[in-house]
């Protein structure tokens, strides 16, 4: 198992949390000098707010470990492709590298919809590493929301009676 593997598990395991209360399941964590000095998981429900995305929460904890808002030196394991809000993030934290496990297509802004962390425009470039653990980051993403359809349907057949 490589290194980026590893920690894509440790970030995996952060997706489950996540999933476990009801959340879309998302996770990533944030390593420096082989040690992770972050985690996050998507707590948007819970938390009854629009940045509480796992990036957002990892970042946050990292600068608060570090005592600095800059977190050169430091590699982000995402289960799913940042969003704009968490890609403008990134960028801003001055992270040197994100590794991916899946692209979304429909909100990505590592390279599926645009690449906010390549453009040459902004001060700072992250380095993308895309599709470790693929397969395991999409299959606890497609469980959930198949889970999530099946809930909402027999919902609606209760609701509605016999």
């Amino acid at each position: 198992m490589t290194e980026d593997e590893r920690f894509m598990k440790k970030a995996l395991h952060q997706a489950k949390r996540a999933a476990a209360i009801g959340e879309i399941p998302i996770g990533c964590v944030i390593v420096r000098d082989g040690k992770v000095i972050a985690r996050g998981f998507n707590q948007r429900r819970s938390r009854k707010t629009t940045l509480a995305h796992a990036e957002m929460i990892a970042i946050d904890r990292a600068s608060r470990k570090l005592g600095d808002w800059r977190l050169e030196g430091c590699t982000m394991y995402v289960t799913l492709e940042p969003c704009q809000m968490c890609s403008g993030a990134l960028v801003q934290s001055r992270i040197d590298r994100v590794v991916i496990g899946t692209m979304n297509p429909k909100a990505g802004c590592a390279g599926s919809i645009l690449n906010i962390l390549r453009m040459p425009e902004f001060n700072h470039q992250v380095e993308i590493t895309g599709g470790v653990l693929q397969e395991e980051c999409s299959a606890v993403l497609q469980d959930f929301f198949r889970d999530l359809r099946i809930r909402v349907k027999e919902e609606k057949k209760r609701s509605n009676g016999p």
